[in-house]
């Protein structure tokens, strides 16, 4: 990426809300402007994995009970959820990986549950095969196309850190599913010859409190749809490339594997590596930029810009388009857990939960 270095903040971040429990990942706004968060079990207390927030309040959503799992293949509780997304249509799905402290899945731990929020009750819970939800698998994150089928199209990163990755497709109407790009090098993290990631001016690798430090190997993360559906873009956390690949690949299963695979364009170097994608209705893709305490877009011209950067973005993760004209995003330190620093919890609360206006114009890198 060329241009100038931003020595001060660009942007004008505002704080929503301060996590002093456990950290956060997701973040979703309804059309409404209810605002959902999460907190996947990675060694937090966590008292409820799903939160709305309320007059400054981390409220259970939909009610406790759903975030009271009797254990981690509980098909009617939320065992460990990692992403939250409002859909098109202003309901609320929830991606729970299954996987507390990343454990191995377990039949009706991984799901996709839809809660409808004209009356906040659950509608729809779609569980996975194991042919799909792997053992090893962690589903990350999720974004919907209603307008194809019956009744729309999910698409999930499996972002495992010890087995394939790949993209999950969904059929809503059926509650049907695949693996695409089952552990195509797109979906893999890239190994240190060729991604040395840098947080706070540290190397950004495994560094137990015993023995030598070794790379992250996070693969398939942020995904985001292109604003027409033609085309889904992913990238693996530990990169700083992104792809692309034809959504109708994906969806037609007559399609062979090899032919969805050589549909993949690499979409080049998105000055970053990058947690959360995200898209909006005029056509713009947003990528957090982890090492740079920053959110970047690229525009429908294919130059990037800077929406903010401030130091307070510790470790952008998720972001959430509000039709309030704000871009939403959680700073959760991830980086500063222990497994990444020698043993030591280096994290100080509050985490955090921004926005930013998306609709002023931003400073141009080229």
């Amino acid at each position: 990426m060329s241009g100038p270095v931003a020595a001060e903040p660009v942007g004008e971040l505002e704080l929503v809300h301060a996590f002093t429990g456990p950290m956060p990942t997701g973040v979703s706004v309804s059309h409404t402007g209810r605002i959902f968060v999460n907190f996947p079990k990675w060694g937090d207390e966590v008292p409820a994995t799903v939160v709305e927030l309320r007059d400054g309040r981390e409220v259970p959503f939909p009610d406790q009970r759903w975030n009271s799992p009797s254990g981690d293949d509980d098909a009617e509780a939320f065992v460990s959820v990692q992403s939250i997304v409002v859909d098109p249509a202003d309901r609320l799905w929830v991606l729970d990986t299954g996987s507390p402290m990343f454990r191995p899945t377990s039949p009706g731990g991984p799901k996709l549950v839809r809660v409808d929020l004209d009356t906040d009750t659950v509608a729809q819970v779609i569980t996975f095969p194991t042919d799909v939800a792997l053992p090893s698998t962690y589903l990350n994150d999720v974004r919907f196309d209603l307008r194809r089928g019956e009744a729309g199209v999910a698409y999930i990163t499996d972002s495992s850190d010890s087995g394939p990755n790949g993209i999950i497709v969904v059929d809503l109407a059926s509650g049907a599913s695949w693996r695409r790009l089952h552990d195509h090098p797109s979906t893999k993290a890239e190994p240190l010859e060729t991604f040395r990631p840098v947080v706070e001016g540290r190397p950004f690798l495994e560094r137990p409190a015993d023995g030598p430090p070794k790379p992250v190997t996070m693969g398939a993360d942020g995904i985001a749809i292109a604003a027409d559906g033609a085309r889904l873009h992913y990238c693996p956390l530990a990169s700083r490339r992104w792809y692309s690949v034809p959504t109708d690949a994906l969806t037609d299963r007559s399609t062979a594997d090899d032919q969805v695979a050589a549909s993949v364009v690499d979409e080049g170097d998105k000055g970053g590596g990058s947690d959360g994608l995200e898209t909006d209705d005029a056509g713009r893709l947003y990528l957090t930029s982890y090492e740079h305490d920053a959110v970047l877009r690229r525009r429908p011209d294919g130059g990037y810009e800077t929406v903010v950067h401030d130091p307070r973005l510790l470790w952008p993760d998720t972001m959430s388009v509000a039709s309030d004209g704000h871009l939403y995003v959680t700073a959760n330190q991830l980086h500063r857990q222990a497994k990444y620093q020698r043993g030591q919890d280096l994290r100080r609360k509050p985490y955090a939960l921004f926005r930013v206006r998306i609709d002023a114009g931003p400073v141009r890198l080229r």
